[in-house]
């Protein structure tokens, strides 16, 4: 096993690597520069805080945000890892001492800002021995990325000033022009560009179109129930929006907490605190929350209004289910946020690059194909197979000849001089007696109630369709009115037909049964292990968080408790086998959650191994030679086989075969096997052959 597989199990308790992590740590290790490109959650941070261990010296860490900077050096610190955050919240004898530390060379890690970082240049250069750099966040230093930061523009001054030092750059998002800008403005010399899959299986994809308010907020409240004392993010377009979702969940009851830039700073970090130590579940926020949120269990992300860019989609749905356990993502999409966001885009000082953003996430809200196959794509990664995880794979659209239809649309929209926008004409199209259909005289058109026999949230529906297909534009400079295309002019005068797809309407009645049989194969798994004995550690992993002042996922994930509540270890030497569990926390909290799980099983804590399996005399009793098996040596292997392994010679239960499939099929090793079930090698390959499973 080489030093970075030791590390990596033996400070983050990781069996693993994930695709393109040992290979990027090889790079950075051997002297050169990298960009990293990896979707949030993907496993970006092991990417340079594994080099950082390797290397001698200390790694500079370049991080836009405090919080993110915080929750970083919280995880690392809770690994036994040393280091530290040197900013602006810190009383200055506290960055003092950060400072002599690093000069002392006690430090391994230190996170901090741009603009701090390129004051403390001359610092760096005199006292500390720099082993390299990781800029994470790389798409801020980009004018063509989604959130620039100018003050990323400066660290190209990092080369003049460390030539030899290599630098990593990471980020999350970033199309073609981005990566090459970042390449540029960090001077990267020579880099290789790492390019993970941006495939999230474990995020469910779900668009809602056309829904109004009343659904949406039954929608998010089904949400909400089924996910109970678990976290969920709320994105809204506004600051309003946010306010308003908040006030309206408080009714029925939901405590969430409020965060947009409206807020004051403190406001703005007692409510974020609340969300990351689970004091609060749910956040109605704007796109100002997120980037410093490393929160793993976060089990629901939900986009009440369209987000502006793919970019920023991804990486907003990005922050939940970074664990690797299930979790929900759904996006509602109407009209008026496509309307209002085309305003912004054509207010901003990058209107052209803005306006093909906002188009192409109107595709992805629009699209009857795979989702996911559309976000892959966009970031480059060619797909050409299904997910089965989204709403169109999952209930794939029917069609049908919509002609009659799209007609009376169009003749509705012709009659009103094309001076009316959807809402108006939905109103002509419903005979709807409103206000603005009075005011201009509408109610005498022709056309007026010609679509009566369909609902207004259908008529939505079907509007949105005839945009995507062409049939109609929205003028945006002239009050956002509809115009027909001449492609919808062919429709209107009988020269071509229309399809469109079925209105399926989710009975929300039944929706949270519906949802839980689609839950991929987590909760079944979780249904094997015991989840009264999950919740029991869950409740002490929280008890643990609030003595050490820290949020209860950098104690352990859930990945970890379920890990925990499968595999039942029953002393600290099998909880090192199960996920996420370094050496560090395994003698920090392993005696007590061992000792919680001995109470729940009604069992003696069993004795730690005190040698190698591989030092056996024989793999198995049954299988030693006969001219060895006097009674005397079978006696005295027997004896030391019940020392080593708390169940040998013990009958195997259904329930140890349920794990034990389980495992083998997650790909454990005999070996492996061995030491989690507490049986020697012989018996677990006898027992895999009884199975038919080898």
């Amino acid at each position: 096993m080489d030093k970075a597989q030791q590390i990596l199990k033996s400070v983050y308790g990781y069996d693993s690597f994930r695709p393109l992590q040992k290979e990027i740590i090889d790079y950075v290790v051997s002297g050169h520069d990298a960009l990293v490109l990896m979707p949030t959650g993907g496993g970006k941070s092991v990417c340079y805080q594994i080099p950082a261990l390797m290397l001698e010296g200390v790694a500079i860490v370049v991080s836009p945000l405090i919080s993110l900077m915080k929750d970083q050096v919280d995880a690392l610190q809770a690994n036994g890892i040393a280091a530290e955050a040197m900013n602006s919240n810190n009383d200055e004898h506290v960055n003092r001492a950060i400072r002599e530390r690093c000069q002392q060379g006690e430090l391994k890690i230190l996170y901090i800002s741009p603009e701090r970082l390129l004051g403390e240049i001359p610092w760096l250069q005199q006292y500390v021995h720099v082993s390299m750099f990781a800029i994470d966040e790389a798409h801020c230093v980009s004018q063509w990325g989604h959130d620039f930061r100018p003050e990323y523009t400066q660290l190209g001054t990092l080369k003049d000033s460390f030539p030899r030092i290599p630098i990593l750059a990471l980020t999350a998002t970033a199309d073609k022009t981005t990566k090459a800008d970042i390449i540029e403005q960090l001077r990267l010399s020579e880099p290789r560009v790492f390019i993970s899959s941006f495939d999230r299986p474990n995020l469910s994809l779900d668009v809602r179109k056309a829904y109004r308010k009343r659904d949406r907020i039954r929608t998010i409240l089904e949400i909400i129930a089924r996910h109970k004392n678990e976290s969920g993010i709320i994105y809204c377009l506004s600051r309003k929006g946010t306010e308003e979702m908040a006030a309206e969940l408080k009714q029925y009851g939901i405590s969430a907490g409020l965060y947009h830039a409206g807020l004051s700073a403190q406001e703005r970090t007692q409510v974020q605190d609340d969300f990351i130590n689970d004091h609060i579940h749910v956040i109605c926020a704007t796109i100002a929350f997120g980037m410093g949120i490393d929160k793993s269990n976060i089990r629901y992300v939900i986009h009440n209004n369209l987000p502006k860019s793919i970019e920023s989609f991804y990486q907003e749905i990005g922050r939940g289910g970074r664990d690797g356990l299930p979790t929900e993502t759904i996006l509602f999409y109407n009209l008026q946020d496509l309307i209002t966001l085309r305003k912004f885009a054509e207010e901003s000082g990058q209107r052209d690059i803005n306006i093909e953003k906002l188009k192409r996430m109107q595709e992805y809200a629009e699209s009857q194909v795979c989702r996911r196959r559309i976000l892959l794509n966009y970031f480059g990664e060619t797909s050409d197979c299904s997910c089965g995880n989204c709403d169109v794979c999952k209930n794939p659209p029917q069609h049908f000849d919509g002609t009659i239809i799209v007609q009376k649309a169009l003749s509705a929209i012709k009659r009103a001089d094309e001076q009316a926008g959807f809402t108006l004409v939905t109103d002509i199209l419903k005979g709807s007696m409103s206000p603005a259909v009075v005011a201009k005289g509408l109610h005498t058109l022709k056309t007026f109630g010609a679509g009566r026999d369909i609902t207004a949230g259908d008529w939505h529906a079907y509007l949105l369709q005839m945009l995507h297909r062409g049939y109609i534009e929205i003028a945006y400079n002239e009050d956002s009115h509809i115009k027909v295309t001449p492609l919808g002019e062919e429709v209107l005068f009988g020269r071509k037909q229309a399809e469109l797809a079925v209105i399926v309407r989710e009975d929300l009645r039944v929706t949270k049964r519906k949802r839980h049989e689609q839950l991929p194969d987590s909760s079944d798994q979780m249904q094997t292990a015991d989840q009264q004995l999950f919740e029991k550690l869950r409740e002490l992993r929280l008890t643990i968080a609030r003595e050490i002042k820290k949020p209860a996922y950098i104690v352990l994930s859930d990945k970890s408790l379920q890990s925990l509540a499968m595999m039942k270890p029953t002393n600290l030497f099998l909880l090192g086998n199960c996920f996420g569990i370094g050496e560090h926390k395994k003698n920090q909290y392993g005696d007590r959650f061992v000792e919680l799980i001995c109470r729940h099983l009604g069992v003696e804590r069993s004795p730690e191994p005190f040698e190698p399996i591989e030092d056996l005399p024989f793999p198995d009793a049954i299988d030693a030679p006969i001219e060895n098996r006097n009674s005397k040596n079978v006696l005295s292997y027997m004896h030391q086989q019940k020392q080593l392994h708390a169940n040998a010679y013990t009958p195997w239960s259904d329930e140890e075969d349920s794990t034990l499939r389980f495992l083998h099929r997650q790909g454990k090793t005999i070996k492996e096997l061995a030491l989690i079930l507490q049986r020697n090698e012989g018996s677990i390959s006898s027992r895999l052959r009884k199975m038919g499973i080898i």
